[in-house]
């Protein structure tokens, strides 16, 4: 509560309260509060037992922020967890990702590139992200994935044939994971493939089957091209509620 009361008056409007109850909360953050060229919203979940023995569960949001970006941003952040176990961390996150957006704007020439609807549409680079979209962004953005677990063995990838299409090219990548950890091990190690990291679009979803709580958990990414994740989630749904090799119910 300290903590939470302490964040409210360094950063004021830029702290939002989506749900006090749950415990969730996210915060707009810019390069410079002047000029914001670069600009991403941090939303986090607080655990019942954080700080004493379990992170935060966040999720970085910006239409610009992907492949390479984003993994080296996450584990900036997990470092400064795994270096202040047991402490308040989300001041150090957030002026972590500040720094970085500073150095963004340090040694880009123009502003970032974010698709509003696909890689087809013409974006001006110099379009400054407007702070009610990233907003939007936090109060309906996925959860977080959790932190790894050290010896765990990723889980074996299998890869399809790339299929080109216009002027695009797509390829698939499917992992059984029966974790949110899993998800994320499967995710660093596709972009350890400089082609993958580079990609324009990096969509995923995923879908694992709670058995002591009889119910799903689940989860997706556009990455920047709208709807794309949701409409994978949307297929793995369909399938899971059809029989062993059936194909789905049209009328469905």
């Amino acid at each position: 509560i300290d903590e939470i009361e302490a964040l409210t008056s360094i950063y004021g409007d830029e702290w939002c309260v989506i749900d006090e109850s749950e415990r969730i909360f996210c915060i707009k953050i810019s390069n410079s509060s002047d000029q914001p060229t670069w600009t991403l919203c941090l939303q986090v979940i607080l655990p019942p037992d954080y700080p004493t023995s379990s992170p935060p569960v966040y999720q970085l949001n910006a239409p610009w922020l992907r492949g390479e970006d984003r993994l080296a941003l996450s584990n900036s952040l997990e470092e400064i967890y795994l270096q202040n176990i047991g402490e308040s961390i989300l001041y150090q996150w957030v002026e972590k990702i500040r720094d970085f957006l500073v150095e963004k704007s340090q040694t880009s020439d123009s502003g970032p590139k974010f698709y509003a609807k696909s890689e087809e549409d013409d974006v001006d680079d110099e379009d400054e992200i407007p702070a009610d979209f990233l907003m939007e962004l936090c109060q309906t953005s996925i959860l977080g994935l959790g932190n790894l677990v050290e010896g765990e063995e990723t889980p074996p990838i299998q890869h399809g044939e790339p299929i080109s299409d216009r002027r695009s090219t797509f390829q698939a990548h499917l992992a059984p994971v029966v974790s949110q950890c899993q998800v994320k091990m499967v995710l660093n190690k596709l972009y350890e493939n400089k082609k993958i990291a580079s990609a324009t679009h990096n969509i995923y979803a995923y879908r694992i089957y709670m058995k002591e709580r009889n119910s799903f958990i689940q989860d997706c990414e556009d990455d920047g091209e709208t709807a794309a994740g949701k409409r994978v989630l949307h297929l793995m749904q369909i399938y899971s509620t059809c029989p062993a090799g059936a194909p789905p119910d049209k009328s469905n």
